[in-house]
């Protein structure tokens, strides 16, 4: 905590305890009435709280939106003695509240957005300074300043220089590959950016909702993209196929909200939480609905300016140099219509497995199941004459080995268990059912059909739900049709097994968790034993 914020603090802590007293002598001396003395303490007290909830890290309001035209010319500034801080640490002070580690390989991370709604990070750079550079920014979305936007825009070009030097490398790898596919489907090009604030670049990233690649799809979103999930390849870690299908979702949300703001924080949090937004705030207008967002939306479409102010205007910044980058300047593909294993490559053209990873992160594990389907390899284009000349040899290496059948299968198996395991949420104080399933990015329909809730249902701290990490849970047919039940006395009836809980039971029944809790006087948090017999429904 940084001694401003120390200080600032304690002057609120000695107005909290001098306000009250002082007021009242005050407005006594002037021979105000009780009522009037109330009234004035109380306008007091919320002026009071508005400044401590701004030091706390509540929400600031956004009146101090300045648009263009209001705005006056920029100053001459020199950059070169702006105040840097050093990288931010979790944890620390409000101009650290950044998560800002670049996540290597299989690492969760999460976006690149910082909580704009609670930190307030302080620059030296004058505010006339931005208002001009975003004025001549090529941006196609309206762009207002204010404390939100600032906010991002020191965040990318003094908070986090390592994340930001490492971004502005990988950039001219990936960004022009980006700007040819967004201009395929005749979207605007800027829109490269959002994988920066998706994944920092990393096309291996994985976030805490099991969200996988450079622009984070979850398992369900994808295959509706086309995205191809096997036991051995991943597509949404293939940055170009994946950015394909980034392309078609924001087309899609596009057409749905004709409005490119709308469109891009519906990328982060769905069409369905927008439209609620849209409805609550009575606007299509992005800073309208702001309020109503989910939390994390909030700062998407303003981390977006910040991630183009840097790729705009980082060379006006000494300490941002771009890191050097290893990926290969110059690729050719090839496509692959038989298995091939990594090492086989390696062993015969003598490119190290680690340089084939990089290129072709979506094979998770180094084997391309090209007799399944035609697959793509790419290769740095000093290697490619020889994997022609030497393709034979390639395939025959160690074939036995790498493919041999028992081995081969078992990877196959232990790949698709793995894909279809489940894990639990344990809910905390104020959480709603629709802001689990964001975080999880299933749709909320499913999280209640797996937990046997509905739309109504209350749910409380301590209870846990079942979150199928993929996306993709047992279908409620599935589950429903493999139900022994009995019939007697009017009522059907479950007979409780190992494992089971109350609403793992009431969804394989096909029935809500309040109906079953309700016709055998149960509660939520009721332990259940095996062979307990539950009504399920009368008859």
């Amino acid at each position: 905590m940084s001694h401003k914020i120390k200080i600032t603090r304690l002057i609120i802590l000695l107005l909290t305890i001098a306000l009250p007293f002082t007021a009242n002598a005050q407005l006594l001396k002037k021979g105000k009435s009780k009522k009037e003395l109330k009234t004035e303490i109380e306008k007091l007290t919320k002026e009071l709280d508005s400044l401590r909830g701004i030091i706390e890290g509540g929400a600031i309001e956004l009146s101090d939106t300045t648009l263009f035209e209001e705005a006056g010319a920029a100053e001459e500034y020199n950059f070169t003695n702006s105040h840097i801080f050093e990288d931010a640490q979790p944890g620390c002070n409000p101009d650290s509240l950044l998560e800002i580690l670049y996540n290597e390989r299989n690492i969760p991370m999460d976006r690149y957005i910082i909580e704009s709604d609670s930190v307030e990070l302080f620059s030296n750079i004058p505010d006339s300074i931005y208002i001009a550079k975003i004025k001549k920014m090529n941006s196609f979305i309206p762009i207002p300043y204010n404390h939100v936007v600032r906010n991002q825009i020191i965040a990318y070009t003094e908070k986090m220089p390592t994340f930001s030097n490492k971004v502005l490398g990988l950039s001219k790898y990936y960004l022009p590959i980006f700007e040819e596919i967004f201009d395929y489907y005749g979207l605007p090009t800027e829109l490269k950016a959002m994988a920066i604030i998706e994944s920092g670049l990393n096309p291996v990233a994985v976030s805490r909702a099991r969200a996988k690649g450079m622009w984070q799809f979850m398992y369900r979103t994808a295959l509706q993209y086309n995205l191809h999930i096997n036991s051995f390849v991943d597509e949404r870690l293939d940055p170009i196929k994946s950015a394909h299908a980034a392309a078609k979702y924001l087309r899609d949300a596009y057409t749905i909200f004709g409005d490119w703001a709308l469109a891009i924080s519906s990328y982060n949090c769905g069409s369905g939480n927008v439209n609620k937004a849209i409805r609550r705030a009575g606007s299509k207008d992005f800073w309208a609905i702001y309020p109503y967002l989910p939390r994390e939306t909030r700062g998407y479409v303003p981390a977006f300016v910040g991630a183009l102010y840097l790729l705009s205007y980082h060379k006006d910044y000494p300490h941002l140099q771009p890191d050097q980058i290893t990926l290969p300047a110059h690729v050719d593909t090839f496509s692959i219509k038989k298995n091939l294993h990594f090492e086989q490559i390696s062993a015969n053209i003598g490119i190290s497995v680690d340089a084939l990873r990089a290129l072709n992160p979506q094979y998770t594990q180094d084997i391309i199941p090209g007799n399944e389907r035609e697959y793509i390899l790419q290769l740095p284009y000093n290697y490619t004459g020889a994997f022609v000349e030497k393709q034979d040899s390639i395939y025959a290496y160690k074939d036995s080995v790498y493919f041999n059948p028992i081995v081969y299968n078992k990877l196959k198996e232990d790949k698709v268990a793995s894909q279809s395991t489940k894990t639990y949420h344990k809910v905390r104080s104020g959480e709603t059912l629709g802001g689990i399933a964001m975080k999880y990015r299933v749709g909320l329909s499913s999280l209640l059909r797996w937990n046997g809730l509905t739309k109504r249902s209350i749910i409380r701290p301590g209870q846990r739900l079942v979150i199928y990490r993929n996306g993709h849970g047992p279908s409620a047919s599935s589950s429903s049709g493999k139900v022994q039940t009995t019939t007697s006395g009017g009522y059907t009836y479950y007979t409780v097994k190992k494992g089971d809980t109350l609403s793992g039971i009431a969804y394989k029944c096909g029935v809500s968790l309040n109906t079953l809790l309700k016709l055998n006087g149960l509660s939520k948090t009721t332990k259940i034993y095996p062979g307990k017999k539950l009504k399920i429904r009368r008859n």
